[in-house]
């Protein structure tokens, strides 16, 4: 532990660190002299600031006064694994869209093959229906073409309706309600039934 005398002389000289107005109130009062008449209040004059200096022209860099990177085992070593992570990672995307591209396009086939299959059982369904002999007979009445005895006939589309009491029409029978259709409706109901 320091002795006291030598610390009180370090408190002496570190005195330069204390302000001066505080100095003077640190000081025993009897040193100080006594004021007897009292001060006139002045106010301090505003000082003139100095002149701005003109900005030095800027220095330039020195590229020799810079500091050198180096190049350590352990920066190369890291510089090495991002290279090597983000290829991976770039590689690994590109697959990922790959199959989902894959994925999507099988989709796409799926979809198209179930329409194709529905196409081929309709045209399966139509080619049985127009290979049905009664098809080809009705057809070929159409042209022209019937079974031995028939006489081909042919309604005109302007014929005139036949009258509700006509031999063979419904209105005949008993409780049936008149019907209102051209004779071209009415054959057509009797050769191909209605529907």
């Amino acid at each position: 532990m320091p002795a006291p005398e030598s610390t009180r002389r370090r408190q002496a000289q570190d005195v330069s660190a204390i302000p001066t107005f505080l100095r003077e109130s640190s000081k025993p009062r009897a040193n100080r002299p006594v004021e007897t008449a009292p001060r006139k209040a002045t106010l301090p004059r505003p000082a003139t600031p100095p002149e701005p200096r003109p900005d030095p022209a800027p220095r330039r860099i020195d590229p020799a006064a810079l500091p050198m990177p180096s190049l350590s085992r352990r920066r190369v070593v890291t510089v090495a694994g991002v290279l090597v992570a983000s290829l991976l990672a770039i590689s690994f995307l590109r697959q990922v869209g790959e199959a989902t591209a894959a994925s999507n396009r099988a989709a796409e086939l799926r979809a198209a093959n179930a329409a194709l299959e529905a196409e081929v059982a309709q045209l399966q369904q139509d080619l049985t229906h127009v290979q049905d002999p009664r098809f080809i007979q009705i057809e070929g009445r159409a042209f022209g073409l019937g079974a031995r005895g028939e006489v081909p006939f042919a309604l005109a589309a302007g014929a005139p309706l036949l009258e509700a009491d006509a031999p063979g029409s419904a209105a005949v029978r008993l409780g049936a309600e008149p019907l209102d259709r051209s004779p071209l409706d009415v054959w057509l109901d009797v050769l191909f039934g209605s529907g």
